[in-house]
C-alpha cells in the first residue's frame, strides 16, 4: 500500500513539474522574424513612413568598428501604461471651430492606431488653467459646503471633446485630472493666480472638491482613472497656481485627500504626486513616500520637463534615482511642450527631437506613462488668458480651417503608435553616443525598438539580438521605430 501511495505521489509531482516547465516562457528568438522599419527624417518626405523590411542573420561577435544597438528582450523592466496628451479648454475651443471633416481627421490623427498615432492617455484641468479663455471654478465665491458645485462650464467644449476621444480609445483609456488652483476664497492670497497657498480651514473642502468633480465627470459617462494632487506645486505663476511644499502636499494627501477619496469609494483612483519638474523630483518623492501613512495613497510620481529654465540640461537621472529607490511606484511624465510660440517655427525639426530625446531617456529611467501638454492649439499658440502661448503637436489655423502637423507629432507617434498598453520595457543600448534607443516587448511577443540619430550624418548600424543582427541605415537627425 505504501508503495502505491509513493508511486502516486511521484506521478503527481512529476506532472506538476512538467506543467511548470511548459508554462515557463522560452527565450526570445529572432527566427522567422522580419524587421519592419518606420522612419521620420528631416529634409525628407519620411513621416512615420515604412522604409524597409529586413531579415536577421548570424552575427556572433560585433566588432568595435561596427555601430550597434543591442536589445535583449529577455531582460524586462517596468510595465507600459500609455502615451497621450491634455484636452484643455484651449484644445477643446479650437477643436469646436473646425469643420466636421477636419474634426474627424483630428480625432483619427491622435486616437486611431491605424490612421493615427494611437493615444490612450488623456489629462484635463480641474478648474481653469492658463490654457483657458478665462478663470473659472465650479462653485460660487465663498461656498465652502460646495452646494453650488456645477461643471456647466466644461459642458460646452471640453467634455464633448473628451467624450469623443474616450470613445475612440475604448477600454485602453486612462483619463486623469489635475488642478491648477483652488477657488480664490480657499487661498491665502484670495486669488486663483500668482501662487498663494490653500488655507488650513479649507483643506477638507478642497478634498471634497476632487470627489465632486470626479463624480460629475463620471455622471457624464467619463470614467476617471486617476488624478494629480496639484499641478506645479512649487511655481508661483502669473496664471492659476498654488504652492505646496513637500510637507504640505504630504500632509494634505495623508490627512485629507487620500481618506476622502477612500470614504467616497474612490480608493481605486490612481493618485500621482509632485506633477512638476525633474529638478526637485527626488526630494518630493523622499518626503512623501517615506511617510507610510501618505505612501499608501500614492500610485505614482509625476514630472514635467521645464527644469531647463535655469540654463541647465534635462535632469533625466533624477527620474532613474526615484525608480531605483521606489520600484513599486509608477513614474509618469505629466506635461511638456515647446514654449514661446512662433509660427515661423512650425516645422522646426529640433522641436520634435526634444520630444524624442526626452521620451527615450524617461522610459529608460523607469517611466510607465508619458503625457504631452495641449493636443491642439490655434495659429497664435492659444487661446491662453495670460498670453503664455506655446506649441502643440497639431495646430489649427482657424482662418483657413487647416490642420498643421509639426515634427513633434511624428516623434511622439514613433512610440505611441507601436508600443501597446501592458508592454514591458526591455534591455536596449547603443554602442555609440550618436544613437539613442529604448525598446519594449508587447504582449503579443513583438519587440518595438526606437532609435534616434542625434548626429548630422547618415549612420549604418546593426540591430543585434543575441547572436543575430540586421543592418539598418538611419538618416541624419532621424528617428526610427523597428518592429519585429
Amino acid at each position: 500500500m505504501k508503495k502505491i501511495i509513493v508511486l502516486v505521489l511521484l506521478i503527481v509531482v512529476g506532472a506538476s513539474a512538467q506543467r511548470k516547465q511548459k508554462t515557463k516562457s522560452l527565450p526570445f528568438s529572432t527566427k522567422n522574424r522580419t524587421v519592419a522599419v518606420y522612419t521620420s527624417a528631416d529634409s525628407s518626405d519620411f513621416r512615420l513612413t515604412k522604409t524597409a523590411d529586413l531579415q536577421f542573420k548570424e552575427l556572433k561577435q560585433p566588432l568595435e568598428t561596427q555601430v550597434c544597438v543591442f536589445v535583449n528582450p529577455d531582460k524586462t523592466f517596468q510595465t507600459f501604461v500609455g502615451i497621450g496628451g491634455a484636452i484643455t479648454d484651449a484644445s477643446a475651443e479650437v477643436f469646436a471651430k473646425l469643420s466636421p471633416e477636419k474634426q474627424e481627421e483630428f480625432l483619427n490623427a491622435y486616437f486611431s492606431k491605424d490612421k493615427g498615432i494611437g493615444y490612450t492617455l488623456v489629462r484635463t484641468n480641474m478648474n481653469s488653467c492658463d490654457f483657458s479663455s478665462g478663470s473659472y471654478t465650479y462653485v460660487q465665491e465663498g461656498d465652502k459646503e460646495l452646494k453650488t458645485f456645477n461643471i456647466q462650464s466644461d459642458k460646452q467644449f471640453k467634455i464633448p471633446l473628451i467624450k469623443k476621444a474616450m470613445a475612440m480609445i475604448g477600454n485602453k483609456a486612462s483619463f486623469y485630472i489635475s488642478p491648477w488652483s483652488p477657488p480664490a476664497f480657499m487661498k491665502d492670497n484670495k486669488n486663483m493666480l500668482h501662487g498663494g497657498k490653500l488655507l488650513p480651514e479649507y483643506r477638507q473642502a478642497w478634498a471634497n472638491y476632487y470627489v465632486k468633480y470626479i463624480k460629475a465627470l463620471e455622471q457624464e459617462g467619463l470614467p476617471v482613472w486617476g488624478l494629480t494632487v496639484q499641478n506645479e506645486p512649487m511655481a508661483k505663476q502669473i496664471w492659476e497656481s498654488c504652492i505646496f511644499t513637500a510637507e504640505e502636499e504630504r500632509d494634505f494627501l495623508r490627512d485629507y485627500l487620500g481618506p476622502t477619496l477612500q470614504k467616497a469609494g474612490m480608493g481605486n483612483k490612481k493618485i500621482t504626486v509632485w506633477d512638476h519638474n525633474r529638478d526637485l523630483l527626488l526630494q518630493r518623492a523622499n518626503t512623501i513616500l517615506d511617510d507610510p501613512a501618505a505612501n499608501k495613497y500614492v500610485w505614482g510620481i509625476g514630472f514635467h520637463w521645464y527644469e531647463s529654465w535655469s540654463g541647465g540640461d534635462q535632469m533625466y537621472d533624477n527620474v532613474g534615482k526615484v525608480y531605483e529607490q521606489y520600484p513599486t511606484k509608477n513614474l509618469m511624465f505629466t506635461e511638456g511642450c515647446v514654449e514661446k510660440f512662433d509660427a515661423a517655427k512650425y516645422q522646426l525639426w529640433k522641436n520634435g527631437q526634444r520630444y524624442g530625446k526626452s521620451m527615450i531617456n524617461d522610459f529608460n529611467n523607469g517611466t510607465v506613462a508619458w503625457t504631452d501638454w495641449n493636443i491642439l492649439l490655434d495659429q497664435n499658440g492659444g487661446p491662453n488668458h495670460v498670453k503664455n502661448f506655446c506649441f502643440a503637436p497639431l495646430h489649427a489655423d482657424t482662418t483657413t480651417g487647416e490642420l498643421i502637423y509639426t515634427p513633434s507629432y511624428y516623434f511622439i507617434g514613433h512610440f505611441s503608435k507601436f508600443i501597446e498598453k501592458g508592454a514591458k520595457r526591455v534591455s536596449s543600448a547603443a554602442s555609440r553616443s550618436q544613437l539613442l534607443t529604448t525598446s519594449f516587448i508587447n504582449k503579443d511577443g513583438k519587440v518595438v525598438t526606437v532609435v534616434m540619430n542625434q548626429s548630422n550624418l547618415k549612420i549604418n548600424y546593426f540591430l543585434c539580438v543575441g547572436t543575430t543582427a540586421t543592418e539598418v541605415s538611419i538618416l541624419p537627425n532621424a528617428i526610427q521605430t523597428l518592429v519585429y
